[in-house]
């Protein structure tokens, strides 16, 4: 490439940069709304390309997302793992680390919510209120067991100089193998049929309220939502939000004024991975009522990198975010099982969604890091 081209071609990144990175919220919602849109038609198009009904196609995923009662509760079921999960990753993200491990920290937090229940359930009274108790008690395990886990990737960054994307990723591999092998040994629940834990008792669970479903219950999703308001207020309204982010994004500014970088990071992963720990107990406690094979669960760690770029690592945007992959999924599995349309079309369709939503903050993200457009050109 010539160096005129070159040159053309850096003054459309940078044009395209500061009509971004000056873009108001309302312009930004207003861009993942239109890319959505022509996603979908892209998407609609490849159906009919492939041989089958697009309007049909295009029917079932509205159906699938919105259509009943039982279709709205699977959407917020989804969400509310999604919301919890991309916050986790947002913490990190906007503390600039790169937590690639919540998938792990999802998966610990689950294990330690469950067989903490089942352990202490024989020494606590039945009824409600040894229920709460036990609930309370697992919720604090979850916790505490995914803000350790992530901890520890956070020291060997912070201390030995450990790139906290190895390492995370790695630990979700770690996590997954030794929580599948203690499940399949010395967890798993004699009479079972399958791989999986003991059921938790019956008087731990959360109460059926708007939804009659089993699987989703409207207090998983309030407790998701507080969590977001907690999570928002302690970074713009705090001491240890503001190092956080002045870390992430100034170190050297932070440093000089006194912030402790490497104490910084290893709190920012811990509190990253105490939120992914809390998702791993609503799922744990809402969805499943014991645990099974970690390999089987979701990948919901993995697409909360998806949720809070899409949010542009704002807590409170992650909350339409995770809406919008809540009702993909949601769509995905209700055309899976009520069209002839393959599995793999389906996945793709949703795949293209993603990249379309996800593209104009990923180049905004990018463009501010690299210094394209806006005041650093």
């Amino acid at each position: 490439m010539s160096g005129v081209e070159t040159g053309r071609l850096r003054a459309v990144l940078d044009r395209t940069a500061d009509r971004l990175l000056a873009a108001t919220v309302l312009e930004r919602i207003a861009i993942a709304i239109a890319s959505t849109a022509l996603a979908l038609l892209l998407g609609l198009a490849i159906v009919a390309a492939a041989g089958y009904d697009p309007a049909q196609f295009a029917t079932h995923l509205v159906v699938g997302a919105f259509g009943s009662e039982s279709a709205v509760s699977r959407t917020l079921r989804f969400s509310t793992l999604f919301i919890l999960t991309g916050v986790a990753v947002a913490v990190a993200f906007r503390a600039g680390v790169f937590n690639i491990g919540v998938q792990g920290q999802f998966i610990v937090g689950g294990i330690a919510c469950v067989m903490s229940i089942v352990w202490l359930a024989p020494h606590l009274p039945d009824g409600p209120i040894g229920g709460l108790a036990l609930l309370t008690i697992g919720t604090i395990a979850a916790v505490a067991a995914g803000g350790l886990y992530a901890a520890f990737p956070g020291v060997l960054k912070a201390y030995g100089g450990a790139n906290e994307i190895i390492t995370t990723i790695m630990l979700n591999f770690i996590a997954i193998g030794i929580v599948g092998w203690l499940v399949q040994g010395w967890f798993g629940a004699e009479d079972a049929t399958s791989t999986r834990t003991e059921r938790l008792p019956e008087n731990v669970s959360l109460p059926r309220l708007v939804f009659d479903e089993p699987n989703f219950s409207i207090v998983g999703l309030v407790v998701t939502l507080a969590t977001v308001a907690v999570v928002a207020v302690i970074i713009a309204r705090t001491r240890f939000g503001y190092d956080m982010v002045t870390s992430g994004y100034q170190r050297s500014a932070a440093t000089y004024s006194g912030v402790d970088a490497r104490r910084t990071v290893v709190a920012t992963m811990t509190f990253s991975g105490m939120v992914a720990g809390l998702a791993g107990a609503v799922f744990a406690v809402m969805i499943q009522g014991h645990y099974t094979d970690p390999g089987g669960v979701g990948n919901y760690g993995f697409d909360a990198i998806a949720v809070s770029l899409l949010a542009a690592n704002n807590p409170v945007g992650v909350v339409p975010a995770g809406l919008l992959f809540g009702g993909l999924e949601s769509a995905g599995s209700h055309v899976q099982f009520n069209s002839d349309v393959p599995v793999q079309l389906i996945d793709g369709i949703i795949g293209l969604v993603v990249l379309f939503v996800a593209a104009p903050e990923l180049f905004r993200m990018a463009a501010k890091r690299a210094g394209i457009g806006g005041e650093d050109r």
